[in-house]
This record gives C-alpha cells, structure tokens and sequence, in this order.
C-alpha cells in the first residue's frame, strides 16, 4: 500500500517530514507516558508518610513507604493494563491520533491531582486515573507509526520510538532531583506536590500534536470499508487471528516478568551492596553511598537498555524476529544467573546492571514494530493494546514480592539476590515458544 505523503521529499532513514513529525509526536507520548508512570517511585519516601501523617525519617515512615509503594505499583500495572486493553479498542474505532491525544491528557490530568491528594485514598484514585491513560498511549503512539512510516523503515522507527522510555526515566530523574533536592531541599512535605505538577507537561504536548498530526490514511481507508461489527477481544482468538494473540500473549508475559521484576529490586540490591562495600570502607558516609549506588544503578541498567532497545534493528533485519526473540531470551537468562549467581565483589555486581539491561530491556525495542506486525488495520490497536498489556497482570506480583523481601532488612540482599536468580528461568521458559513464534520479517504490513 503506497504511506500517506510519499511523495513528498525524502529525508533520513527514507522518511519524510510529516512522517518524523508522526514518530516524534509518538515518541514524545510515549516518553511522558513513562516519565507520568514513575514520578511516584521518585518521591514515594516523601509522599506516603505526610498523608499518613507520619514523621519523616522515622522507621515507622521507611515500612509505611515499602508497603504503600508495592500497593501503588501494583495497582499502577493493573490500571495500565486495563487501559492498554480498553484504548486498544478505542483505538481501531475512533482513530489512533485522537486516543494518543485522549490518552495523554487522562495521565496528564490524573498525575497532576496526585499534588492536590489529601489523603493517600484520593492517591490511590488518582494514580487509577493516570495508570488508563498511561496503559491506553502505547497501542495508539505504536499503532499509528507502525501505519504512516515506509514499510522498509518499521523496524527503525518502531525501536526508535521505544528508545523514549530510558528518556521518561532520566527525566522523572532529573525533575525530581530539581524540585525536591534544588528549589525546595528543606520542604520534603510539599516538594513531592510540585513534581506531581509536572505531570501536567504532556497535556500542552497533546495540544501541539493535534495542530499537527492527522489520522494515518491506512486506518482511515480501513474504515471506509469496514463491516459492520467493530472490533473485540473475543475476534483476536478466532482461528485467523488466534496464533498471533497467542504469540504476543506469550513474549509479552516473559518480558514484562524480567523486567519489573529487575526493576523493582534495583533500590533493594544497590542498598544492600552499598551497605556491604562500607564495611571495607572506614569514615564513608553510609546513607551518601547508599543514594549514590541507587542512581548508578537505575542508570547502568537505563543506558544498557537504550543501547539494547536500538541493537533490536540490525538484529532483527538481520536474523529476523524469531531469532531476534531467541537471542535476547538467552542473553537475558545469562545476564540474570550471572549477576545474581556468582560471587562477585558488589561494584562489580551492581554494574552487572548493564548486560540486564541490554538484554531485559533491550527486548522491549521489538514490541513498538513486531506486535502491530501481527494484526491487520482493524484490529492493530486492539491486538497489540490486549497482548502488551495483559502481562502486567502478570507482572503486578512482583511490587508486592519487593516489598515483602525488603522488609526482611539485613537479609533483603540475599533474599533478592536468590529470587533474581531463579528470575533468570524466566526467559529460558520463554525459549520454549519460539517455535510457534510467527516470523514477520519482509511481510508486509497487513491491511
């Protein structure tokens, strides 16, 4: 099918002005939907004691914290699996541009009233509100560049549009630390409200895409013609669509399990290995190094991650899909056995973070192009939205399992150290699919 605007001149990787303009409106949806998604996990030690009315840095603060940031999370991947299935649909049936624009301004508006949050029930709403919307962005932003971007440049386009995920994580980073550690160092209790307000960024950024970016003319024409029946999840398992959602379903649940499981427990293992490093280092301020290795950490796993995310495409071209799958799979299971297996020194074991990433993250670069592969244009949201997302049921376990493991204080390292390794199964498991993997690579997208 000839892209909308082909005529126009190219530019880099094939694509044309409007083209890049679609990408990076995407890409921008997807980096604030992130960005939205963790600001809580950022100022969580702040905001759970002072609704709870509880003294900062006391004991009872630190184990109030624990438990309310696994209730949150949980419910976090709950509502944004909800909202990726819900939009999904919305997607297929009312255009991906104006659900990429509703999405936005639904996480916008729920993050930003977290500030106004009296009490940590109305947090709890609050972060439901933002968890649909940040759930239903990513089958809508992907959806429409897998459709407008040329058929030879999906690959690149859908890897560089996860590449705004580590760029959502660095920037909840960045603001947290001007808010609360620049302009407001000595007002704990008000500072986590102002990094809420930030939330409302991607709203004014909504705004600009709709000056900008029109539907994309595959799902327009799709419509014209389209039956009667609008789209369901029931349609994914019938025998013409069954084997994709099966294949999506399957990938999805092995990757969404490595990487929040990884994830979750990076606070608990830097903890635990800066702890156990200022044993051999006299006069070190403990609670200095502590914060230090948290961030060193988050960010090894961050940048092996966006560097893993973009390797996706030549791996993919290259070898195609399934045995992009099968590599990133064992690269994923070695990197956890190793790092959390062997009996390394705990600098080395916290940058062991970097193969992790590039392997348990890296992976999630396929889905933006592979998924959206697997469906035809009246079910290219729903399918990708229902498959993504429905793993982070899944995956809501393992807030729960972090909190319950760091509570265990001196032992929280060696607890966490021995269930990341046995997360390194995971992937092994995952291994097992890969004969029923359906192979994309030349196919071209389907109508």
């Amino acid at each position: 099918m000839t892209v909308t605007h082909s005529s126009a001149p190219r530019t880099l990787l094939d694509m044309n002005r409007y083209q890049w303009t679609v990408l990076f409106a995407a890409w921008l949806g997807w980096g604030f939907d992130v960005f939205d998604g963790l600001l809580f996990n950022y100022v969580a030690p702040n905001t759970v004691p002072t609704l709870l009315r509880i003294p900062l840095g006391t004991p009872e603060a630190a184990a109030a914290t624990l438990q309310w940031t696994g209730i949150l999370t949980s419910l976090l991947l709950i509502g944004w699996a909800v909202g990726g299935i819900l939009f999904g649909r919305v997607a297929d049936r009312i255009g991906r541009t104006k659900t990429l624009l509703l999405t936005m301004a639904i996480y916008s508006v729920g993050t930003a009233a977290c500030a106004a949050a009296p009490n940590i029930w109305a947090l709890l709403l609050f972060r439901l509100v933002a968890a649909l919307g940040i759930g239903g962005e990513w089958a809508a932003g992907a959806a429409m560049v897998a459709e407008v971007v040329p058929e030879k440049r999906r690959v690149e386009a859908g890897a560089l549009l996860y590449t705004a995920a580590p760029f959502g994580l660095f920037l909840a980073t960045f603001v947290t630390y001007q808010i609360q550690g620049v302009l407001l160092p000595g007002r704990p209790e008000v500072a986590w409200r102002y990094v809420f307000l930030c939330g409302l960024l991607p709203a004014f950024v909504a705004f600009m895409v709709r000056l900008f970016i029109r539907e994309p003319e595959r799902w327009t024409k799709a419509v014209t013609v389209a039956v009667a029946e609008p789209p369901s999840i029931a349609e994914l398992f019938t025998p013409a669509h069954r084997r994709a959602t099966l294949t999506g379903l399957g990938l999805a649940f092995t990757a969404l399990l490595m990487w929040w499981s990884s994830n979750a427990f990076i606070p608990v293992i830097a903890t635990g290995l800066a702890t156990q490093a200022a044993a051999s280092m006299p006069g070190v301020d403990v609670r200095a190094l502590i914060e230090d290795w948290r961030t060193l950490g988050a960010n090894v796993f961050n940048i092996g991650g966006l560097i893993g995310t973009l390797l996706t495409v030549p791996a993919s071209k290259l070898l195609g899909r399934r045995r992009m799958f099968t590599l990133y799979f064992l690269g994923s299971a070695a990197s956890l056995m190793l790092a959390f297996g062997l009996p390394l020194d705990p600098y080395t074991r916290l940058f062991m973070y970097f193969p992790i990433g590039l392997t348990v993250f890296g992976v999630f670069g396929s889905f933006t192009y592979y998924l959206p592969e697997l469906y035809p244009t009246r079910l290219r949201g729903t399918g990708p939205g229902f498959t993504y997302n429905t793993g982070r049921v899944v995956a809501a376990i393992g807030p729960f399992l972090v909190g319950s493991i760091a509570s265990r204080g001196v032992n929280a390292l060696n607890s966490a150290l021995e269930v990341l390794f046995y997360v390194g199964f995971v992937p092994l498991a995952g291994l097992a699919l890969m004969p029923w993997v359906i192979e994309t690579k030349g196919r071209p997208l389907p109508d």
